[in-house]
């Protein structure tokens, strides 16, 4: 069927779905009626947190939250690194200029469990770094996208199994090939029972392979025995771009339970033969989250392809992207959506992990709720059961014009609970390390076009982007604190300068799809969106991501390029609010100043804070990691890694002491260096008694 006759066909979604533009905004956000999950999938155990993380999100409400209280702001300046392990996964050949790892481990019992840049799965003593097994699945370099990354792997524990029962414990990743991988958490043998030999291939329905087009970045979310996962679809390629399609697999066998194709809203299982999953919809490139009780698991979608015009779009991708979709976890019915931007071509993806907190409300009473960052700088919060906002969300008037104005939204929907976005831009915030580039960076302000946010994509001109598509809030996702009642939130506040570059201004350069190259041609050192064909739309499109100022390097936004927040999650009041990093890495033509000054530099990765009144975060450039105060925002310990730390660290506990670990692999977006590090801190041993301890598993 082609891509024309399909969206011909997909117009008759609105009819079937819920919502649409053709319901009042607030029907919008809901859809079919709940119903029982099945009896064969009752709602089972989440895994108990304090001692051990054994989510990727630390607990299964993806709080980024540790109880341990042993590291206090009085006692951190001791803290002291106690081991450092390896993982031998570096870049080579054609991968160079290709990694980020972004990986943070997961901890259950004395064990950690992690995956490197290019899937090698690994188990560690969580006490001394001793490796005890690993698995290598052998990932190609040509199935890298943007970058090697693998953010993290998921536990699963058989229900009923005998302990000693082969892959009675799992541990379970998708690669960058697009497999769905199980191992044996004692082992690492491959979970015979599971998929073929272990393995899942994810390619099955989505069409031709296309090396590093569809791979998996983000860990799967396990609930109620279903693993579901989503994929990254490499961006700015082609309209006619693989599926977003959402699936969930069997925990034990591996066989498809459900797939959710949000263009095929009737149709649950595999496409049939000689067909695909509908191409070019909203993918889940980030990590989901679940409430094994409700049985749902909450996808927070990116937008379609392409990204930067929608001019293609059906009725169903212009309803679901850039949303927040609750689907049953057992049968994969949606539940409800709520969208963060309408008519989304700022490639506003939600990049965050939503986390489920009991918000307080008055007469001491609380709201099961879901609390969504955005990289347009917005933070909802919703009832995780409904998806109702418990905060106004006005509907405020936007730019119009641009190559699209009479498809574009006239509004888009802003949060009063808070936001991290900054006031619109102005000559004067354009700054440089001499008047040279400084009047470089004026003259590009007056040039391009800019309205504030949403300023509509051109083509005859530059246009300012601000926020950029790193945010606001990104993968790194918040840390909320629920016994202080503290959102902390680290943000980058840097505009993109962009332009789309008509169709044959871009043949005449050159611009292909990754399916026209050879593998491996594409990706690398180049940010983001520099010079994406876009195939299928009348545009290609140029981002200058920062918005650089090409002979020195800089940004051409005055300092800061980043910070973090601390927000009271009750009201949605700012705490406090500091820059985050300094200028000791970073100067003009990539050479570090060394100067200890704070400047706050753009950040990947977030944070974890502990109940010993402590927030460890690296994710800056300057590749420091750092303890800050979660009281007062100050800075109270910091030690320097070997490589870049765009990563989420975690804490836990092994032989009665707190330890706080990250894994610096370094990123190349970034320009941070590269590195296979897992490195663990924790109190001298005769000290490691005199916190309070675990302030409260759960």
């Amino acid at each position: 069927m082609t891509r024309v006759a399909r969206r011909a066909r997909l117009f008759l979604f609105s009819a079937l779905s819920s919502g649409l533009a053709l319901l009042p905004a607030a029907a919008q956000q809901s859809g079919p009626a709940p119903e029982a999950a099945p009896a064969e999938r009752p709602a089972g155990a989440v895994l108990p947190a304090g001692g051990d993380w054994p989510y990727w999100g630390g607990d299964a409400d993806a709080t980024r939250f540790s109880s341990l209280g042993q590291i206090t702001p009085e006692n951190v300046s001791r803290l002291e690194k106690v081991w450092e392990y390896r993982t031998g996964d570096l870049p080579t050949g054609n991968a160079e200029n290709k990694y980020a790892a972004e990986t943070t481990p997961i901890k259950v019992g004395d064990s950690l469990y992690l995956c490197s840049a290019k899937n090698i799965l690994i188990a560690l003593d969580a006490a001394t770094g001793e490796e005890r097994w690993r698995h290598d699945p052998q990932v190609s370099n040509d199935a890298i996208p943007y970058s090697a990354s693998c953010r993290g792997v998921s536990y699963f524990a058989v229900p009923d199994a005998a302990p000693d029962a082969p892959c009675a414990t799992r541990i379970i990743e998708g690669t960058l090939d697009a497999r769905l991988i199980a191992v044996d958490a004692r082992t690492g043998q491959l979970c015979a029972d599971f998929g073929a030999n272990g393995e899942v291939d994810l390619w099955a329905g989505i069409g031709e392979r296309v090396p590093g087009w569809y791979a998996v970045t983000a860990p799967p979310a396990i609930v109620r025995g279903v693993v579901v996962t989503g994929a990254q679809v490499k961006d700015g390629q082609a309209e006619n771009a693989p599926s977003g399609v959402i699936r969930g697999y069997d925990a034990v066998t591996g066989a498809l339970v459900w797939a959710w194709d949000l263009a095929e809203p009737t149709r649950r299982g595999a496409p049939p033969e000689g067909e695909t999953y509908t191409r070019g919809t909203p993918n889940m490139w980030t990590t989901a989250s679940f409430d094994e009780e409700l049985g749902l698991v909450f996808l927070p979608l990116g937008n379609s392809s392409v990204d930067y015009w929608g001019g293609n779009r059906s009725e169903a991708e212009k309803a679901y992207s850039t949303s927040l979709v609750a689907l049953d976890a057992a049968t994969g019915t949606e539940r409800w959506r709520f969208q963060t931007v309408h008519y989304d071509v700022w490639d506003y993806d939600l990049g965050s992990q939503a986390t489920l907190v009991d918000l307080p409300r008055e007469g001491g009473e609380s709201v099961p709720a879901i609390v969504l960052p955005s990289k347009q700088g917005d933070i909802f919060v919703l009832d995780r059961r409904t998806g109702e906002s418990l905060f106004p969300v006005e509907e405020v008037e936007v730019p119009g014009g641009g190559v699209e104005p009479d498809r574009l939204s006239k509004t888009q929907p802003v949060s009063r609970y808070h936001s991290l976005l900054f006031p619109r831009l102005t000559e004067a915030d354009m700054w440089g390390m001499t008047p040279l580039d400084q009047l470089f960076c004026r003259i590009q302000f007056r040039q391009a076009s800019y309205d504030g946010p949403y300023t509509p994509p051109t083509s005859e001109r530059h246009f300012i982007q601000y926020p950029g598509y790193n945010g606001g809030s990104d993968w790194g996702s918040v840390a909320i604190d629920p016994q202080r009642g503290v959102i902390v939130a680290n943000y980058n506040d840097m505009p993109n300068h962009n332009r789309l570059i008509p169709r044959e201004e871009a043949d005449a350069m050159g611009l292909k799809p990754i399916n026209e190259v050879p593998p491996g041609a594409q990706g690398g050192a180049n940010a983001e969106g520099a010079g994406d064909p876009q195939a299928g739309s009348p545009y290609a499109i140029d981002v200058n991501a920062g918005w650089r100022v090409p002979f020195t390097g800089l940004l051409c936004k005055e300092p800061p390029y980043g910070g973090i927040r601390a927000i009271e999650l009750a009201t949605g009041k700012t705490l406090w609010d500091k820059p985050l990093g300094t200028a000791r890495k970073n100067g003009p033509f990539g050479i570090p100043t060394y100067l200890p000054l704070t400047i706050g530099t753009p950040n990947n990765g977030g944070s974890v804070v502990t109940a010993g009144g402590l927030v460890f975060i690296a994710a800056a450039t300057d590749d420091l990691f750092r303890a800050i105060d979660v009281e007062t925002g100050e800075v109270v310990w910091q030690d320097a890694l070997p490589a870049g730390g765009q990563a989420n660290p975690i804490a836990y506990e092994a032989d009665g002491r707190e330890f706080v670990l990250i894994a610096p692999g370094g990123h190349h977006f970034m320009e941070t260096p590269v590195g296979d590090s897992i490195i663990a801190y924790a109190l001298p041993k005769d000290e490691a008694g005199e916190g309070e301890g675990d302030g409260g598993a759960r």
